[in-house]
Order: C-alpha cells, then sequence, then structure tokens
C-alpha cells in the first residue's frame, strides 16, 4: 500500500516545553488514522507542523514522497493537505453555500481571473451544490453560517476543507461537542470520505475512534507511546494506564 504521509523524528519546543520530542508516523493512503491521548499529549502541535502553522525544531516532513517541512501552510495545501480545526473555523455571516462557493473559487482563483467564463463558473456551482448535499446540509444552504448547530457547523467546516479537494484530510476533534446524533453522523461521513481521500483524526471519544480507525497512534508527553489496530489499542496496558484508564 503506498505511503502518503511520513513524519521523521520531529521535535518541537516552546521555550523550555517540549510538546513533541522524536515523533514519527507512517500513514498509508486511503486509510483513517487516528492520533489519539490525553490533553497536552501533542496532538495538535504534530497536526500544526504537518500543516505549516509551526516550523519543526529537528525532523522532516514528507508528503507522497516530497518533503514539505518548511513550506508556508498554502503552499502545503495547493499540495493536497487540508484540515479542520478544534475551534469551528467558518465564515459565520455568510450563506453555508457562501462559504463552501468562496472555498471552492480559492481553489480556483488563478483560472477564474484568467478564465472567467460561464463554464468555469458552473462547475465551481456544481461543485458545491456537492459538497453541500454529501454533508447533508441542503435545505440550510441559504441560512447564515452563524445560525447552524454546533454540529452543522462543523460539518460545514469539514466542507470548507473538502472544497480544497485534499488528497489527506486532517480533522481535530469533529465530533467535539456534538449531540450523539450528530456523532453518529459524523461517524457515518467520515466513513464516506474514506471513498475519496486518506483522513488523519484527532479525537477524544474513543467509541468514535474504535469505530472509524484502521490503525492508531497513541502519543502522551510529545513521544509515541503505542500503535497498532484498534483492537491491538484497546488491549494494550501501557495505553490503558496512561490514557484510557484500568477499567477500559
Amino acid at each position: 500500500m503506498a505511503v502518503i504521509l511520513e513524519l521523521f523524528d520531529l521535535h518541537k519546543s516552546f521555550g523550555n516545553l517540549c510538546a513533541v520530542r522524536g515523533f514519527n508516523l507512517k500513514v498509508n493512503a486511503s486509510e483513517i488514522y487516528s492520533i489519539i491521548g490525553p490533553n497536552g499529549a501533542g496532538k495538535t502541535t504534530v497536526f500544526n507542523l504537518i500543516t505549516g502553522k509551526f516550523l519543526p525544531n529537528q525532523g522532516k516532513i514528507l508528503f507522497k514522497g516530497e518533503e514539505i517541512t518548511n513550506l508556508p501552510p498554502h503552499q502545503i495545501n495547493l499540495k493536497g493537505i487540508s484540515r479542520s480545526f478544534q475551534i469551528t473555523n467558518i465564515f459565520q455571516g455568510m450563506s453555508v453555500y457562501e462559504n463552501i462557493r468562496v472555498a471552492c473559487q480559492s481553489k480556483r482563483k488563478s483560472l477564474a481571473l484568467l478564465f472567467s467564463t460561464v463554464e468555469k463558473l458552473a462547475e465551481v456551482e456544481e461543485k458545491t451544490a456537492k459538497i453541500i448535499r454529501n454533508l447533508g446540509l441542503w435545505e440550510k444552504r441559504m441560512e447564515l453560517a452563524g445560525n447552524l448547530s454546533h454540529g452543522d457547523q462543523r460539518y460545514l467546516e469539514i466542507g470548507i476543507a473538502l472544497a480544497t479537494e485534499p488528497e489527506l484530510l486532517l480533522l481535530d476533534e469533529p465530533t467535539a461537542g456534538m449531540t450523539p446524533h450528530e456523532t453518529k453522523k459524523t461517524i457515518e461521513l467520515i466513513h464516506h470520505l474514506k471513498e475519496q481521500l486518506t483522513i488523519l483524526l484527532i479525537e477524544h471519544d474513543m467509541e468514535v475512534v474504535m469505530d472509524v480507525s484502521d490503525f492508531i497512534t497513541v502519543m502522551n508527553q510529545g513521544e509515541k507511546l503505542a500503535e497498532g489496530v484498534p483492537e491491538e489499542i484497546r488491549k494494550d496496558e501501557r495505553v490503558l494506564e496512561a490514557y484510557l484508564g484500568k477499567e477500559a
């Protein structure tokens, strides 16, 4: 199976705090790969290193065999990596449709400037509609994003990430704050997305992690504690001690 993302000996410190220490990761294409661990384990810092928000103090990152370690976020996005955030990141004063359309247009910005033809505009509109339908938000497409429920805002943010046509999608706690019904819908959406792309997931809800993941890495205090398929992680004594709790 082809490897889409590789992290080698990543280190990241903030002053005297070492957030990530000697972290390695290998993600295969068309898989759902989860990173779990207690708060402060370094999970989101790893996401920020992959997407160029932070530069590592040491180590390198390869995407499809090409080093992207020191690239700025917009170049990393153009190469095919997109993400959602722990805190919802949408345009509150714009409609659902406008949020997705703007993201679709950003991917085609150079083309739009040169060839603002009816065909190009129709292509953007068609893609926008397809994403909204796949998210289950079509009936709410003209509502202001700020008026949506928390769960629907999270779906919208995933849609904005999808509009940039990623090959690798990073989801940072996508079910945080969701109702059980919304969480179930998100699980279904993640399974559906696996048919189209590779997903790297941070998630605290262990039922979600065990349901969707092909492979799991457990972090603790900036380091890799364990890795394996869900059943291996469920039984790993180190994980039970550090994260899941003995009663698990």
